[in-house]
């Protein structure tokens, strides 16, 4: 049980600005952290849901609802994924060779690219949060945890392009054959809930999720060789913004044939 709580501590300590108390870092200590970074999503998405009905019974305009659905997962991550999409957009619009590539992932600055790209995508996300409605609002607050469950996944399964970096960290020290069985018990659950809640929008959120996820492993393979943590931070990014369109999406599509 200690080693569970320590590694539950060292995935929150890492993954999010939610106050922890201290853990080492050790093997011991790391063997199931993958097990509770999905955790964080579930945290993200019970504030989401929060802070909707919230901003509903304070009748915010939508504008200020909208923005604080954007704000919640950034602050509660401290934008550890979102640094991992700002550098992975630099480097891949560089269209240099892997290892600059790779060097770029690793630059403190920020390039023209990445802040095109940052905000073109709280521009989009913005845009997405504004479409959000009751109905389609619990299947969404799911794609939080979704987002880390598939990056915990090319965490513990794909190669490292970045063998010292933290993402290969976290899957050397990690007990692979557990985690991923836990892994693949919350992607059962995760689906099996976004069903139950509508069998139309819990399928569109995964299918989402699972075409980023082939994408994100194509391009990690091709020019880079490998994952490193920016790269599993860009998959949560791009798969959360990925999941919440097409959820919306299709919501406002069934409506109007329903309707």
């Amino acid at each position: 049980m200690k080693s569970l709580w320590n590694s539950f501590v060292v995935a929150f300590s890492m993954y999010s600005k939610i106050p922890m108390p201290r853990a080492d870092w050790t093997r011991e200590n790391m063997k199931y952290s993958m097990c509770f970074f999905p955790w964080v999503g579930l945290a993200v998405g019970a504030l989401e849901y929060g802070w909707f009905y919230l901003a509903r019974l304070l009748d915010f305009h939508i504008l200020l609802s909208g923005a604080g659905f954007v704000l919640i997962p950034v602050l509660v991550t401290g934008g550890i994924h979102l640094d991992g999409f700002l550098d992975t957009s630099d480097a891949m619009s560089s269209w240099r060779e892997r290892e600059k590539r790779l060097e770029i992932l690793k630059d403190s600055h920020a390039g023209a690219f990445a802040v095109i790209s940052g905000i073109s995508y709280f521009v989009l996300y913005l845009g997405a949060a504004g479409e959000v409605t009751e109905a389609c609002l619990p299947v969404i607050c799911l794609a939080f945890s979704v987002s880390r469950t598939f990056s915990a996944l090319s965490v513990e399964n794909f190669p490292n392009a970045n063998p010292k970096g933290t993402a290969a960290a976290f899957g050397k020290n990690s007990l692979k054959r557990k985690v991923n069985a836990a892994l693949a018990v919350y992607l059962i659950l995760l689906t099996g809930g976004g069903v139950l809640l509508d069998p139309l929008l819990g399928v569109l959120l995964m299918a989402a999720a699972a075409l980023c996820f082939a994408f994100y492993h194509h391009m990690a393979m091709k020019y880079f060789g490998g994952i490193t943590g920016d790269l599993a931070g860009f998959y949560v990014c791009v798969s959360e913004l990925a999941m919440i369109l097409t959820v919306v999406i299709g919501n406002k599509i069934a409506g109007m044939i329903t309707g």
